[in-house]
C-alpha cells in the first residue's frame, strides 16, 4: 500500500518512511500489495515512496545516463538526476548534512556490488531508523559521487551482478519490514529464525506425513519431551 493510500490517522503514526529511487517503480508495485508490506503500511508501521529517476531527467527525452569518462562499456546513471531527486525530498542543502554525525535524513542507500555485504544484523539496525532511502542503479552502475557524497551507506546483497538495484533493494525493504512491530502475526518467529543469532541457522522442520515414502519425520520431533526436542533443536545447552 503507497501513502496516499493509507488511512490520515495512520500516516500521522508512521515508525518507517521507505523511499526508493529508481526508473522502475513498477518493479515495486506488485510486492507492496502483499505481506510482510501490506501488512505494515495497513498498520501504519511502514511508508513507501517510490521516486521515479526519469521524473527529473535533464532533457524532453527522459536522458538520466551517459556514457563512462576513460571510455568503457554501457551508460552510466548520472549524478544529476539524482541529486535533484534528493534535493526535492529533502531539500535545499541537503548534501551538507546527509553525512553529518545526526543524519537528520536517516539512512540514504546505494545499492552496489561494491558495497558493504548486507546482514540480518543491518536489518536489525534499519529497523531503528525513521527513515531509509534506497538508490537503485541500472545499466553499468551509478556515478560514483553519488556514493562519495550523496549516500550515507553502499550495500550488496551478494558476490554477483543483476541488472540494476531494484531486486537488492527490495530484498533490503523485506527483511527490514517484517521485523517492524505488529508486522509478523508472530513476531516470536522473528527470534528464532536463521540469522537470529551470529552465523546460526534455524534447525530443520517437518510436517505431516510422519512417513512419505519411507521418508520419516526424526523420532525426538514426535516424543512429545520439549526438552529433548528444544535440544535436537539446538536450543539448549
Amino acid at each position: 500500500m503507497l501513502p496516499d493510500q493509507q488511512p490520515p490517522e495512520l500516516r500521522l503514526n508512521l515508525m518507517l518512511k521507505l523511499n526508493v529511487l529508481t526508473l522502475f517503480p513498477e518493479l515495486f508495485s506488485t510486492n507492496l500489495d502483499h505481506l510482510p508490506f501490506k501488512r505494515a503500511c495497513k498498520n501504519g508501521a511502514l511508508e513507501v515512496n517510490l521516486i521515479n529517476l526519469r521524473n527529473y531527467a535533464l532533457d524532453s527525452y527522459g536522458t538520466v545516463d551517459d556514457k563512462p569518462y576513460g571510455g568503457g562499456v554501457g551508460m552510466i546513471l548520472m549524478i544529476e538526476p539524482i541529486y535533484n531527486a534528493l534535493k526535492d525530498l529533502f531539500g535545499d542543502g541537503f548534501e551538507k548534512r546527509v553525512k553529518s554525525s545526526d543524519k537528520p535524513f536517516g539512512r540514504v542507500i546505494v545499492m552496489s556490488p561494491r558495497g558493504k555485504r548486507f546482514t540480518q544484523n543491518q536489518a536489525r539496525s534499519l529497523t531503528k531508523e525513521k527513515q531509509i532511502t534506497l538508490i537503485c542503479g541500472r545499466y553499468e552502475g551509478i556515478d560514483a559521487r553519488v556514493e562519495e557524497f550523496l549516500a550515507t551507506d553502499t550495500l550488496s546483497i551478494g558476490d554477483y551482478v543483476l541488472s540494476g538495484g531494484e531486486i537488492p533493494a527490495l530484498a533490503i525493504m523485506e527483511a527490514v519490514t517484517r521485523l517492524l512491530p505488529g508486522v509478523l502475526e508472530k513476531e516470536q518467529a522473528a527470534a528464532i529464525e536463521s540469522f537470529s543469532k551470529a552465523k546460526q541457522l534455524e534447525y530443520s522442520q517437518y510436517t505431516r506425513p510422519e512417513n512419505f515414502k519411507g521418508l520419516k519425520v526424526p523420532p525426538t520431533l514426535l516424543s512429545g519431551n520439549h526438552k529433548e526436542i528444544d535440544a535436537w533443536r539446538g536450543l539448549t545447552g
